[in-house]
């Protein structure tokens, strides 16, 4: 299974979505993650329809124990994890998963995304 995990910025758009999507270089994905209090925003709603995946909605401190690439000091303050994009694609693809890379950053900033392989269905 092939998680995209994204972490993004209430100001963020669908463009900024595809863009962090795009930097990935990952052309299939399975799913969408993202953290609960998110999971529900138009956008990401937006863009798990055009790409017709499921969007996985991660509890907040199930985060909290993911070895992130990226260690954003900030971001783990206010999340408990150094990267909510790596995290979420982490925790979602389920136990021994592994991250493609770092987390890539939209052109505007405004949204993250990691890629995590997985066997979690």
């Amino acid at each position: 299974m092939i998680i995209a995990g994204f972490g993004f910025r209430a100001t963020a758009t669908l463009d900024s979505l595809r863009n962090a999507l795009a930097a990935t270089g990952e052309a299939q994905i399975n799913a969408i993650a993202t953290p609960s209090d998110k999971a529900q925003s138009q956008i990401l709603q937006d863009m798990a329809a055009a790409l017709s995946v499921p969007v996985i909605e991660i509890e907040p401190p199930a985060m909290h124990d993911a070895e992130t690439a990226t260690k954003s000091a900030k971001v783990q303050e206010k999340r408990g994890t150094g990267s909510v994009a790596e995290a979420c694609a982490l925790v979602a693809a389920g136990p021994d998963a592994t991250l493609k890379g770092p987390r890539t950053i939209s052109n505007d900033r405004l949204a993250t995304c990691a890629i995590a392989y997985g066997a979690h269905t």
